[in-house]
């Protein structure tokens, strides 16, 4: 079995012994070195990766990566809340040479719907709304005059559960409206690039294709309306509310929804990728330009709640860590609240945000994007992991079966992990 070497050198061990890793609390947690201090802070928590880096970790990773054609990939693993390791791989950019690093951006595709369903789940707490709040109709949380022309009754049926679990009552036979803003706006009359009323609009309009609670079938347009439910009932935009009572609770600083062009990359975000013989399409923004379609192929502002979020590793471990149920760090939700989102329905509907959970405790969430491969993962004997790439390939959502794989030898290889808290150098 590999082990991590327990003896750093002098200088390093200093620092451990002197620097107070060990942390009970999210807000001592985030009780930080200085902002002059930044520089060093970060040089240390390199240097601690360099020391504790496996060659089995760095062996494994890399052929992952060569075997799927992806050109950057970053990695986290926490256990028992603390951050023990993280890591990128390849390229952030290949064109200008840049290494991914854990504090690169990335696409995080659909786990932006896990920090949704955090959010709405913030509201419930806030007895803003219930997950039994009906959506649509003159009683509903949409009730403006504009969403009113209802075609199907049992739209007035759909509740805020119902979007969470996927249960709202559309399918995908004539294909994903979240990805098909032409239809939408062929369908009331609006003006390419379409928005999130411009969505509601079309869904008021046009029939639902089950009984709503009766089935989950996975639906992006249900996580579009739930970011305009979120903003309807918190009286502000989405993104603020959420990184208000989500992110910054957890202690997120760089976490933000993105840019659907090159030119409104981050600079600290990472250059996505596809397939080579991946063709050119149309635009989303009804310009008529040819792009690819990792720039321009999807409104990425608009997928926001469904899909739209950017984020490092380390901070997506730092949410995780807050929505866990354990007690080393402090949750931002109540017991009750992470229980009701990873209940396991015995109807077999989804569970609230999460992709998938067992009654083990065992809880995933996938993410795929053109150029965007995710994968996050908390399991029942206290470690949870991320794996982000900047590179979509001809396996789309089954890379994320890859992606487990790959950390499942992983963590198979490694029995012992550092006791230190690499969380500890992070800063606002």
């Amino acid at each position: 079995m590999f082990k991590f070497q327990n003896i750093l050198p002098l200088f390093w061990l200093t620092v451990l012994l002197f620097y107070p890793f060990k942390q009970s609390s999210l807000s001592t947690r985030n009780s930080l070195l200085s902002p002059q201090n930044r520089s060093f802070n970060k040089l240390v928590f390199n240097r601690l990766i360099e020391e504790q880096n496996g060659a089995v970790i760095d062996a494994y990773m890399e052929k992952f990566r060569e075997q799927n054609n992806l050109k950057g990939v970053a990695i986290a693993v926490v256990k028992d809340e603390k951050l023990v390791f993280s890591k990128g791989y390849g390229f952030a950019d290949e064109e200008a040479q840049i290494q991914v690093t854990p504090y690169h951006l990335f696409r995080l595709a659909s786990v932006s719907k896990l920090i949704t369903a955090v959010a709405i789940m913030k509201l419930v707490e806030n007895s803003k709304i219930s997950l039994e709040s009906k959506v649509f109709g003159k009683y509903g949380i949409l009730n403006d005059e504009q969403f009113l022309n209802i075609k199907d009754k049992r739209l007035e049926k759909i509740t805020v559960r119902h979007l969470l679990n996927h249960s709202g009552g559309w399918t995908q036979h004539y294909g994903d409206l979240a990805f098909l803003p032409k239809a939408v706006s062929k369908g009331v009359g609006d003006p390419l690039p379409v928005n999130i009323d411009s969505y509601i609009k079309f869904v008021t309009t046009h029939r639902v294709h089950f009984e709503p609670g009766s089935n989950s079938v996975y639906s992006n347009l249900g996580y579009l309306i739930l970011g305009k439910v979120i903003a309807k009932t918190a009286g502000t935009d989405y993104e603020t509310f959420v990184k208000k009572e989500v992110l910054e609770p957890a202690g997120i600083t760089d976490m933000q929804l993105g840019g659907s062009f090159w030119d409104e990359a981050l600079p600290n975000e990472v250059r996505y990728y596809q397939p080579e013989d991946g063709q050119p399409i149309e635009s989303f923004d009804g310009s008529g330009r040819m792009v690819p379609k990792t720039y321009g192929g999807n409104d990425i502002h608009l997928l926001g709640s469904a899909g739209g979020w950017l984020a490092s590793p380390i901070d997506l471990m730092k949410l995780i860590v807050v929505i866990d149920n354990e007690p080393k760090v402090k949750d931002i939700l109540t017991h009750e609240s992470i229980s009701e989102m990873t209940h396991v329905d015995p109807s077999g509907l989804d569970p609230l945000g999460w992709r998938g959970t067992k009654e083990d405790g065992e809880w995933w969430r996938t993410g795929t994007l053109p150029g965007t491969s995710a994968l996050v993962k908390r399991q029942p004997d206290g470690i949870s992991w991320v794996i982000l790439s900047n590179t979509s390939n001809y396996k789309g959502p089954r890379l994320a079966i890859e992606m487990d794989r790959v950390m499942s030898h992983i963590l198979a290889k490694v029995d012992h992990w550092p006791d230190y808290d690499l969380f500890a150098f992070l800063h606002n």
